[in-house]
């Protein structure tokens, strides 16, 4: 018996589509499209079948309009204020909690002699101001009193009935409260320099109105450029608003410094009008006098 033949022609064409249909059926299966064209790859190895986890998404980058390559955005300014050390160092929340500010860009000091020519010449000027109504119910002008040469000075709000009789800020009650501060420092009286923020005693004691204060503000922003003091003591929730514009109270205010014109460290804390209403407070406005002998590189003297 002879070896048997190939398969015939037309049992060999049904093998062929067979094929071809398992083929084509494969390939929908498992997602192909088309034919590839040119070298066939070469097959991935097997464990490549096991499906690959999906991509992180990147983030979405806006393209530069000009096409060079783009930089980090930066942060909102006041976020960027908010993390920085100088305004950790401005408001610590205590006034022991953290160093005080450093003074920047500090201008050349006048000599002396040049200090007290220019005051001069201003304290003559704001005698004879009519900038606003406060002029038509004074008996004289308040401007100042010391020399400022320990350094440190003293914002008040404005001037009251003693004060306006004398024609020097704070002779009154809460003056020689005051000046017993200024000794407890280890200051002379005459040492410190003692302003307010209006020069002419409003109505009745009561606060400065806003055109008030902006009428009178331009004599106390050449007062601080004269005498460039190393720190302020803003007396009072109006001495803070005129030198800053805020309208915060003095409650939450007090203790926490500020950087008068980016420059002047400025410490806020309670008027001694307040204190002799409220004695309870004198030990926060010790606190706040002592970081600023601190400030200043001094100790308060020692009491015996």
């Amino acid at each position: 018996m002879s070896e048997p033949n190939d398969l015939d022609p037309a049992s060999e064409l049904r093998e062929i589509a067979a094929a071809v249909r398992a083929h084509v059926e494969w390939l929908r299966v498992s997602g192909a499209v088309g034919l590839p064209r040119g070298e066939r790859a070469a097959p991935a190895p097997e464990a490549s079948l096991a499906p690959s986890p999906a991509p992180a998404p990147k983030p979405a980058v806006s393209a530069p309009i000009s096409g060079a390559a783009s930089t980090p955005k930066a942060p909102p300014l006041a976020a960027a204020a908010e993390a920085s050390p100088a305004r950790a160092a401005l408001d610590p929340g205590a006034s022991g909690a953290a160093p005080a500010p450093t003074r920047v860009d500090a201008p050349p000091a006048l000599p002396p002699e040049e200090k007290q020519r220019r005051l001069a010449v201003l304290a003559e000027t704001v005698r004879g101001c009519t900038r606003c109504a406060l002029h038509t119910g004074r008996t004289q002008t308040v401007f100042a009193r010391g020399t400022g040469a320990s350094g440190l000075c003293f914002v008040g709000e404005g001037p009251g009935a003693d004060e306006d009789a004398q024609g020097f800020p704070f002779v009154g009650k809460a003056g020689q409260l005051l000046d017993r501060m200024i000794e407890a420092m280890g200051f002379g009286r005459d040492d410190v320099y003692v302003c307010n923020i209006v020069k002419c005693r409003p109505p009745e004691n009561r606060k400065p109105e806003p055109e008030e204060m902006a009428a009178c503000m331009p004599y106390l922003a050449e007062q601080l450029e004269v005498l460039s003091p190393e720190v302020i003591v803003a007396l009072g929730a109006t001495a803070v608003q005129g030198l800053f514009g805020t309208s915060e109270g003095i409650t939450r205010l007090r203790g926490r410094w500020k950087l008068y014109k980016g420059r002047i460290p400025v410490m806020p804390t309670f008027h001694p009008a307040y204190l002799l209403r409220t004695p309870s407070a004198k030990k926060e406005v010790w606190d706040d006098l002592q970081a600023v002998l601190r400030q200043m590189g001094r100790v308060a003297p020692s009491k015996r």
